[in-house]
């Protein structure tokens, strides 16, 4: 028995057309996720329900450890078929938690299968679904071309040789892929050892040495140029929040010089030369037309057990309570008053914030460009019904929502496409619901022009993404 019928979570006949007729056949651009470009360029196939279902995936590691179940069958080396049952055993406890309904969306959306997921049905979903991952249907490119996926962003570091998104310019996958610049550890003095080794990798990227601060900004510099010609078109910053300080170039170079002598830098140090370093790059992302893309506000790493074995990006972080609007303001009013603003998304993880977010994107605009500053759709722990709601509740509320580039996977699970599907779903409803209530007028075109807009056009056109 299925619950994922058509009209799933569509509450009413005009969000029923509005998703239908004019949602469900648009195009996918997934401007921001960190699938593997390497996956990617060898069109790879899955073995088996597990690689496909549960490799990388955080989300569902988070409840199996919810739930009691052995790290070996998130992380560890059990045999395959174990960790699946070890999930399908799980799934029933995540009733009301997003899994439940993402994971049957998923069964159905690649397998075919309506069947409820549990320890019962695992077996039998277990064979189905692998004997469907041996069809070219289900090869990396084949789910691209089925769920009509056009643009993928992928998340990449400034120092990486992208190789494979140079294999894909030249290969029949159904999607563009491009890389995005992801300059975070450019950023942490505060670890010396950890920072001079990637300024190593920094130098071997660009062939030459980073002896002083204008070196170093001259490599960062040369990198954008690289990933421009690669077809970059945006950047993207994971912070807990922005710098609220902004060294003077004497200062940061004093601070590069203690850091690269693997000296001792200070807090307020390290923070002013992040902000310049930071300052600097925007100006050159504005350059270029880039977006800038900051993810803010994750408590990283919480588990000192988890991080010390299994490493960082494992499922042991949460939503912070950092102050954010000052320092946004600051950031974000020194680049407008010098009119090199780049086109700016802000991602916000605490829903408290959702407010100081929005209201922040209005107070920055330029002439002749439409939605300049986003609020982006709810990520991570908010890319779900109730908190995606909250983020276009206040994004209407305080901006344009006919401007809203829209939803995006943010996932290191090629299994996340009907992610897309349950937000436009989602979007569809609250318009459709408004219209019946006479709170919107009862007129289609209107509506649709806006539900097109969100889950294609817009984000198209920010992202100047030729047809």
């Amino acid at each position: 028995m299925t619950f994922i019928t058509d009209n799933f979570l569509l509450e009413n006949k005009t969000a029923e057309r509005l998703y239908h007729e004019f949602a469900a056949h648009q195009p996918i651009i997934d401007y921001h996720c960190h699938l593997e470009p390497a996956d990617l360029a060898s069109n790879r196939n899955y073995r088996n329900l597990t690689e496909i279902c549960l490799e990388g995936d955080h989300y569902k590691w988070r409840a199996m450890r919810a739930n009691g179940e052995p790290e070996k069958f998130c992380t560890g080396d059990a045999d395959p078929k174990e960790k699946f049952l070890a999930y399908a055993r799980t799934v029933p406890h995540t009733y009301r938690n997003p899994l439940y309904h993402w994971t049957h969306l998923e069964l159905k959306r690649y397998f075919g299968i309506d069947t409820l997921l549990n320890e019962k049905t695992a077996e039998a979903v277990w064979e189905k679904a692998n004997e469907a991952l041996k069809k070219p249907q289900l090869s990396t490119w084949g789910i691209l071309k089925n769920f009509q996926v056009q643009v993928i962003g992928t998340t990449d570091d400034p120092t990486d040789s992208l190789e494979h998104h140079q294999t894909l310019s030249n290969s029949d996958c159904p999607a563009k892929v491009i890389p995005t610049f992801r300059p975070d550890k450019a950023l942490f003095v505060e670890d010396q050892q950890k920072w001079n080794a990637w300024v190593g990798q920094l130098e071997a990227a660009c062939g030459k040495s980073c002896s002083s601060l204008n070196d170093f900004l001259e490599a960062l510099g040369s990198r954008c140029d690289f990933f421009d010609e690669m077809g970059a078109r945006a950047s993207d910053h994971g912070l807990q929040c922005c710098p609220n300080k902004f060294s003077k170039e004497r200062e940061a170079e004093e601070t590069f010089n203690t850091a690269r002598q693997s000296k001792d830098v200070s807090p307020e140090q390290a923070e002013g030369f992040a902000g310049f370093v930071l300052m600097h790059l925007a100006e050159i992302y504005h350059q270029k037309g880039w977006a800038m893309q900051f993810h803010l506000g994750a408590l990283r790493n919480v588990n000192p057990q988890v991080l010390n074995t299994l490493g960082p990006d494992k499922g042991a972080d949460s939503t912070g309570d950092f102050p954010q609007a000052e320092a946004l303001a600051t950031f974000l009013g020194q680049l407008a008053d010098r009119g090199k603003l780049p086109k700016t998304i802000l991602y916000n993880l605490n829903p408290a914030d959702n407010y100081v977010f929005a209201t922040m994107c209005g107070n920055f605009f330029e002439e002749g460009v439409p939605g300049k500053m986003q609020f982006g759709s709810g990520w991570w722990f908010l890319d779900q019904m109730e908190a995606m709601t909250w983020q276009i509740n206040a994004l209407s509320n305080t901006g344009l929502l006919s401007r809203f580039v829209g939803m995006l996977t943010d996932s290191r699970s090629i299994m996340s496409y009907p992610r897309h599907e349950y937000f436009r779903r989602l979007l569809c409803n609250l318009i459709g619901t408004d219209i019946e209530k006479g709170l919107l007028p009862d007129d289609i075109d209107l509506a649709a022009d806006l539900i097109k807009r969100i889950c294609h056009k817009n984000a198209r056109q920010y992202f100047s993404i030729q047809q």
